[in-house]
């Protein structure tokens, strides 16, 4: 194979299809880890994966090559939804989100992308991505065992949480020590290695594996627009909006090409955004590009777009085979809570690293109000009641005062300029009461 395969290359099917199980193995991990977390259908966000892949590649012409797959970033609100409202009703807000990329690919093509940095700078996003973060941490613990009830074994008796810091051993070497291709696939390698201590220490019940049929058409559930669902869940796509376009720019290094121009960023934004509308519309998981892909594009220098649908086409079909969905459906919750300690970790600190590497000077007091208001009330949970059945909370809140705070709050003030005032009135006032007592 030459060391280089251009976007539009069609490679023959025998080297195609390698090549695509690589870009699947990438991302399958954390594509069915989301479902799981969710506890909905791990089948459809296959089928929603492979879907939105290729309306993705017909978006933008087939000439950016990304696999798009189910966003972390959404978790914790469409948790709440689901428990508050039903699964069905974080299907609603899941498509409006999808809706919100595809407003915002207009406002691009008509207007360019200047206006986003204003709307979105670095010190917003980064403080909801370590909202995002953080806030699931509770529930990655609980996963994991480490909230144990009274009266629950010890930590030697105790499988669970053998099994989920097992998990996360595997998950934290092979990121720190894999090479090459493995390097790209830490999460599907510790999901497989949990699971197989699961089977080990008896905690898969292999009895659904065993009754579920090889083929077998996934069931959909419904979906219902409901204005809380929608405000809870699709605030988040203004934030993964930004994630796309950093994927973009990554992949224009990769690739040596400029994709913001040839086919435009706001078919990118397009692509992504109807994938996750149909996503909901399926019963999947919200999509977003993945870093994995790009990863897996940097160490094979093929770059082929067809190869990309490939693995998208062997997702769907997947999709349809009943034995894949029982085995993806059975991993046990301990080994979902070790990954997810490592996982939601990263996202938070990737929040820390957007705003570390934007340069953002705390000793202005706009940004340390800006994101300190953000991390309380997205962490704390807070909510506002407008009236008995709508209610803005969470991170969806957190997000709109962070907007409004960078709008409203005047620039260039920082804390030794304040201090300095603060001497110059004392200065002043004593002169005021010498004056007087003259």
């Amino acid at each position: 194979m030459k060391n280089f395969v251009d976007v539009e290359e069609r490679l023959p099917i025998l080297k195609t299809i390698p090549l695509s199980l690589q870009h699947l193995f990438a991302m399958v991990g954390a594509t069915i880890l989301v479902p799981n977390l969710l506890g909905m259908n791990p089948s459809l966000a296959l089928l929603g994966s492979g879907i939105g892949t290729l309306i993705y590649i017909i978006c933008t012409k087939g000439k950016l090559p990304a696999y798009v797959g189910s966003s972390f970033a959404f978790i914790a609100p469409m948790l709440f939804v689901s428990k508050s409202q039903g699964l069905d009703s974080a299907m609603g807000g899941v498509v409006v989100a999808g809706l919100v990329y595809v407003l915002f690919a207009y406002i691009i093509k008509r207007f360019g992308t200047s206006w986003i940095d204003k709307l979105l700078p670095p010190v917003v996003v980064g403080s909801v991505v370590i909202v995002i973060g953080l806030g699931l941490a509770g529930t990655a613990v609980n996963w994991a065992g480490l909230l144990p009830k009274e009266g629950a074994a010890g930590i030697l008796q105790n499988r669970e949480v053998w099994v989920s810091m097992f998990t996360l051993a595997v998950a934290v070497f092979g990121s720190m020590y894999f090479k090459g291709f493995l390097a790209v696939i830490p999460i599907l390698i510790a999901l497989v290695s949990g699971y197989i201590l699961s089977l080990a220490l008896g905690i898969v019940d292999v009895k659904v594996i065993q009754q579920a049929s090889w083929l077998e058409i996934p069931k959909f559930p419904g979906v219902k627009f409901s204005l809380p669902a929608i405000l809870a869940i699709a605030p988040v796509s203004i934030v993964t909006i930004t994630e796309h376009i950093g994927h973009v720019f990554v992949t224009n290094n990769v690739c040596g090409r400029d994709f913001t121009k040839k086919p435009g960023l706001h078919r990118s934004i397009l692509g992504d955004g109807l994938a996750t509308s149909i996503a909901g519309l399926i019963g999947a998981p919200p999509n977003t590009t993945y870093g994995e892909n790009i990863g897996v594009m940097a160490i094979t220098k093929v770059y082929s777009v067809w190869v990309i649908g490939g693995a998208a086409v062997i997702a769907i079909l997947l999709s349809f085979i009943g034995k894949v969905g029982a085995v993806l459906s059975t991993i046990p919750f301990p080994v979902m809570g070790g990954i997810s300690i490592m996982l939601f970790g990263v996202i938070a600190s990737s929040g820390l690293r957007m705003l570390v590497d934007s340069g953002i000077d705390f000793s202005q007091k706009r940004n340390l109000i800006i994101s300190s208001v953000i991390l309380v009330l997205g962490i704390g949970g807070a909510k506002i009641n407008f009236s008995e059945n709508f209610a803005v909370e969470g991170m969806a809140l957190a997000t709109f005062v962070g907007i409004l705070l960078n709008l409203i709050l005047p620039e260039g003030i920082r804390d030794e300029d304040a201090a300095v005032e603060d001497v110059e009135e004392i200065a002043i006032g004593k002169d005021e009461e010498t004056e007087l007592s003259l």
